[in-house]
C-alpha cells in the first residue's frame, strides 16, 4: 500500500442501536481520493437480519415514519457473511487499485463504525480499517474551534455541503457525508499550506 489515503465514507441503516442485539439492515460506502469531491467507487448492499437478534421498538416506530427508506433497505437482503466479505474485498481492491491506505469516515462514527466493525470482525475476522474511523463531527469541532454539541450539521458552514440528498438510503448518505468530509478536508488542507 502507498502512503496516500483513500477515504471510505460509510453509512448504515439498522433496526436498533447496538449490533448483535439488533441488526444492520443496509450498508453503503463511497470511496474518495484527496482533492476529489466525487466518489471513485461506491458499495451498496442490504443484509438479512441476524439470527437471534430483534428489532428495537423505538427504532421500529421511527422506521414507520420512513416507509420509502424502509422499503429500499429491505429489497434483496443478503447473508451478512457474504455482504461483509464482499465489502472487505471491495475496500481492499479499491485501495490496491489506487495504491492507497483505506481510512474510514462516518457521521457519527460511534454509531456507523460500531456496526461495520462488529460485523466485519464477526463475519470476516478482520477489518481493513484496523479499529479506527474519522468522526466528521469531531473533525468539524476541531476546524470550527467550537464545542462538540455546537457542531451538528446545522452549525456547519453551508459551503461544506454538496447538493447530494440525505435520503436514509445508505449509499446516498455515504456519498453526501463523504462529500461533506472532502470539502472540509480541502478547506483545512488549504488553510495549512
Amino acid at each position: 500500500m502507498g502512503s496516500r489515503e483513500i477515504y471510505i465514507s460509510i453509512d448504515v441503516e439498522t433496526d436498533g442501536p447496538i449490533p448483535g442485539q439488533n441488526s444492520m439492515l443496509s450498508l453503503g460506502a463511497a470511496a474518495f481520493l484527496p482533492g476529489n469531491p466525487e466518489p471513485v467507487a461506491t458499495f451498496s448492499r442490504n443484509l438479512r437480519t441476524l439470527v437471534g437478534a430483534s428489532p428495537d421498538p423505538d427504532t421500529t416506530a421511527w422506521w414507520e415514519t420512513q416507509p420509502e427508506a424502509w422499503e429500499i433497505c429491505r429489497e434483496h437482503p443478503e447473508n451478512p457473511e457474504f455482504v461483509m466479505g464482499n465489502f472487505k474485498n471491495w475496500v481492499e481492491s479499491i485501495s490496491q487499485m489506487h495504491e492507497t491506505t483505506p481510512v474510514c469516515v462516518a457521521y457519527p462514527s460511534g454509531f456507523d463504525f460500531l456496526f461495520v466493525y462488529w460485523y466485519l470482525i464477526r463475519f470476516t475476522k478482520e477489518s481493513p480499517f484496523s479499529f479506527s474511523c474519522i468522526d466528521i463531527k469531531t473533525y468539524a469541532m476541531s476546524m470550527l474551534k467550537k464545542g462538540y454539541r455546537q457542531c451538528s450539521k446545522r452549525g456547519m458552514p453551508k459551503r461544506w455541503f454538496s447538493n447530494a440528498p440525505h435520503t436514509h438510503k445508505a449509499v446516498d448518505d455515504a456519498i453526501e457525508q463523504g462529500q461533506l468530509f472532502m470539502n472540509m478536508l480541502k478547506e483545512n488542507t488549504n488553510a495549512t499550506e
